[in-house]
């Protein structure tokens, strides 16, 4: 006696699909993660090598805004210190960046109370 199997394939997919999608959107938040590091870190050394020639705190923290592509830039945090005013020829002048993150996987997103925060820094000798 052969039973009827037409809707086999259905309840597989059904029972496999969620957790499929839950792990691609997963990795690509993931991924989302180690660019937006990637790119602020890389924004970090670049903005630092403008303090190291002696730019003032008003032209670095444009120059960080300009040069970080993500999307909403306005939420960027930038810390130089110390400030231009204190900061001369052969001292150090430290930039700090902090980027929010939110996730695109739902149950993520809600382990997390607030967003991730992105945290990157560089140091340079000021010339």
């Amino acid at each position: 006696m052969r039973r009827d199997e037409r809707g086999q394939s259905l309840v597989e997919t059904a029972l496999i699909l969620p957790v499929f999608l839950l792990l691609l959107v997963g990795i690509l938040d993931f991924g989302r993660i180690m660019y937006s590091y990637a790119h602020l870190h890389m924004a970090a050394q670049e903005t630092v090598r403008m303090g190291g020639l002696g730019k003032n705190d008003t032209e670095i923290t444009s120059f960080a805004k300009d040069y970080v592509q993500l999307q909403e830039v306005d939420q960027l945090k930038i810390n130089i210190s110390p400030g231009d005013s204190s900061r001369d020829a052969g001292d150090y002048v430290t930039v700090k960046l902090e980027y929010p993150f939110q996730f695109f996987t739902p149950f993520v997103s809600s382990l997390f109370s607030s967003s991730l925060s992105i945290k990157t820094e560089s140091t340079i000798r000021v010339e």
